[in-house]
């Protein structure tokens, strides 16, 4: 049996940017995205703390290091700059690879830099 599991996490990234005229995704750090292993138009879940809206959209890489979490397309509706969010990813593992599972997560200060990697 394989079991869905989270794989990867960035925790309270703080919107920096929304725009609605584009066509759509999740712009993320490209060196936050490297912290937690997630790659360019992977699917990703985003919580937005502020205001309880949960979407799925996918990832687009932003400059390295620029701190960038924009919401394009529909999702600029689904939060303001400013906002916290925590963005997710999901995999699929069989038992045996649970053994040693630990998902990748990164907590995020207000400035979209990472202050502590989690391992649990």
């Amino acid at each position: 049996m394989n079991r869905q599991m989270l794989r990867a996490k960035l925790h309270k990234a703080t919107i920096t940017e929304a725009n609605l005229n584009y066509e759509g995704s999740l712009t993320i750090d490209r060196e936050l995205m490297d912290s937690v292993g997630i790659v360019p138009f992977e699917r990703v879940k985003v919580y937005n703390i502020n205001n309880g809206e949960r979407f799925d959209t996918y990832a687009i890489e932003g400059k390295a290091g620029s701190g960038v979490i924009g919401l394009n397309g529909a999702a600029a509706r689904k939060g303001l700059v400013g906002d916290l969010i925590i963005i997710v990813t999901f995999g699929f593992y069989g038992e045996k690879e649970l053994t040693d599972y630990h998902p990748s997560i990164a907590l995020l200060d207000q400035n979209n830099q990472i202050k502590e990697m989690l391992t649990r």
